[in-house]
């Protein structure tokens, strides 16, 4: 078992941004790997025993809307709304101003850990288990708006935007190539945590992001091109709040009317019910952000190592083996996701094309997708964001103590194997029960003849069942530093 020790955090983070905390990850012993796999198999029956026996479970849900409670409402006014959004944007530009201007080693800048830690895994975490929180705080959205607020003053009934008439084939490939794009800089490029190559990142794709919002709108580019804004969506899909704006008319002519913002609470994972089929863009995506996760995860391990070490006799090139690998986990999703879509397609009695019922039971997939990132980065987020104490006080690596907390020191107490290894289990198990659920009740609801439903399933719990079992089998492995 690897030691913790609070220099192993500074001497690791100079690697890949999640090989900061690699070594704190213990490995999971086989039989519990062993136990959580058939445990996951015998739930997978139980389920399919449930939809057997009840045909219409799960096809609606309960909410509630949490704008009648007071402080919902409160947290709802303009003014308080603009506090959040402006404390947003001046994180934003600090985060940009310090990799630029602040120190060079990512230990003493804010910008590594905050894109890294605090953002990208921290606000998957919020989206998915809480609300989309990015709908709100997106500083690029943001700061175009208030671009246009700035432009309506000067020229009236006009819009900043040239709003340009989207492509209806373009869809959102260009946000699965800037996925694409960002998955390579989060698992192969070398310089992914040196603090002026991520200001240099942000301030492109911000170049990119405006630019399409000028040339197509706002909402427009937000719903196919801001890759940041969709993915965050997908996973909040999951979350127990939703957040929608309703039109409300006024009077009885209803001549008037205006949007009314209501927050809805629900049953965990219930927002995945609501989609009823992706674009093939859409679901490539999904597919897109279940492979590099568990790549993410498989990189990290020493048999990822030995790969390494075995394809060096033909290539020193690590950044390009570990592109091959990343390459070669993405087409090994997509080929095993749709051939297995093809056998849904055959044991259903071809009542749907394979195309479609892919498109379809996609998003069923991302609760185990959730539950293999707890399992992998719940201690990455605990241990390395509690770095972002200090760097609150000193962002630009400046000698400064802001807030008199650059003496904090990390706490360990989350990194016991029995936290971690209990927490792994168990948020597989419940992701891939929830999967199992959610594809079924999708299932009973697409298909009109209930034994076709049921067929249709096998395929589907097979896939399941292997990607629960491959994400217990990484988190067995041994990490490197």
């Amino acid at each position: 078992m690897i030691t913790l020790d609070s220099n192993s955090i500074s001497n690791s983070i100079n690697a890949n941004p999640h090989y900061m905390v690699e070594p704190f990850t213990p490995p999971l012993p086989l039989l519990l790997c062993l136990v959580a796999a058939a445990g996951a198999v015998i739930a997978s029956f139980i389920v399919l025993i449930f939809f057997y026996k009840n045909t219409q479970a799960y096809s609606s849900y309960p909410k509630f809307d949490l704008m009648k409670l007071s402080f919902f409402g409160y947290i709802d006014r303009a003014n308080i709304k603009f506090i959040i959004q402006l404390f947003s944007v001046f994180l934003f530009i600090i985060v940009v101003l310090s990799g630029f201007i602040g120190s060079s080693d990512p230990v003493y800048n804010i910008a590594p850990t905050f894109v890294w830690v605090i953002w990208w895994v921290g606000l998957a975490y919020v989206s998915a288990f809480v609300g989309n929180l990015w709908s709100l705080i997106n500083p690029w959205k943001i700061i175009f708006e208030w671009c246009e607020k700035v432009f309506s003053l000067f020229v009236r009934n006009n819009s900043v935007s040239m709003r340009l008439s989207y492509p209806s084939k373009l869809k959102v490939w260009p946000a699965v190539l800037l996925f694409v794009i960002f998955a390579w800089i989060e698992n192969v490029y070398p310089g992914a945590i040196v603090p002026s190559k991520i200001s240099l990142i942000i301030l492109v794709y911000s170049i990119i992001t405006w630019a399409g919002m000028l040339l197509f709108g706002k909402e427009t580019w937000l719903r196919n091109g801001e890759v940041f804004t969709l993915v965050f969506g997908y996973l909040s899909r999951f979350a127990p709040i939703h957040g929608k704006a309703i039109k409300t008319t006024a009077g009885k002519t209803g001549a008037s009317s205006k949007m009314k913002n209501h927050l809805f609470l629900r049953p965990p994972s219930s927002g995945l019910l609501d989609i009823k089929s992706v674009s093939i863009s859409e679901t490539l995506l999904i597919l897109l952000l279940l492979a590099t996760v568990t790549f993410d995860g498989f990189a990290g391990t020493k048999r990822w190592l030995d790969v390494q070490i075995y394809l060096e006799q033909y290539s020193n090139n690590i950044t390009l083996i570990n592109t091959g690998g990343l390459i070669s986990t993405i087409v090994i999703f997509f080929v095993v996701y749709f051939a297995f879509a093809k056998l849904m397609k055959l044991t259903s009695g071809n009542l749907f094309s394979a195309r479609h019922l892919a498109t379809t039971f996609v998003c069923t997939l991302i609760p185990i997708a959730l539950a293999y990132h707890v399992a992998h980065f719940l201690m990455f987020l605990l241990i390395q964001g509690q770095t972002i104490i200090p760097l609150a006080s000193d962002p630009f690596g400046f000698d400064w103590n802001i807030f008199n907390t650059t003496l904090y020191r990390v706490n360990f107490m989350f990194a016991s194997p029995n936290f971690f290894w209990g927490t792994s289990i168990i948020s597989i198990l419940i992701g891939h029960i929830i999967a199992v659920f959610l594809s079924h009740s999708i299932a009973m609801r697409l298909f009109k003849s209930h034994s076709s439903a049921i067929r249709s399933q096998f395929p589907m719990l097979i896939l399941m069942v292997g990607y629960t079992v491959a994400s217990l089998w990484i988190i067995t492995q041994p990490m490197y530093a």
